[in-house]
């Protein structure tokens, strides 16, 4: 098995395209602040849980790296509400966005219980 096969990993690493592409629609003088902001909390996402399945052999080393991805997605949310608020042109985009980083939060949440709960350390 490969992190590749996890939902959160495929529906994560589609936002993160899709949010990428999105922040290129904000003014120039913000695709180096909030922009870039949102980009990188986009990225860190998928890239916590890529990290924690290369250490998934210790579950709380796994378990700690899918808790950054959900601070990471909560950050990711906060960014977008920020972007809604202060660019009501592209609202309907970055609403969108959120709803699905909403959704995908949750995903996340249940799946750490799930390792929590099952994750057996003698797995590679």
């Amino acid at each position: 098995m490969s992190y590749r096969n996890l939902d959160i990993y495929k529906i994560a690493f589609d936002l993160f395209i899709k949010t990428h592409k999105a922040s290129f629609l904000l003014p120039k003088y913000e695709l180096y602040e909030l922009g870039s902001q949102l980009r990188r909390s986009a990225d860190s996402v998928i890239t916590n849980i890529v990290e924690g399945y290369g250490r998934s052999v210790y579950k709380n080393e796994y378990y700690r790296f899918l808790v950054f991805s959900h601070a990471s997605n909560d950050e990711t949310i906060n960014h977008l509400e920020k972007i809604i608020l202060l660019y009501p042109e592209f609202s309907a985009e970055f609403e969108v966005l959120k709803q699905q980083y909403d959704l995908l939060g949750g995903k996340i949440n249940n799946y750490k219980k799930w390792v929590k709960e099952n994750w057996n350390e003698n797995k590679s």
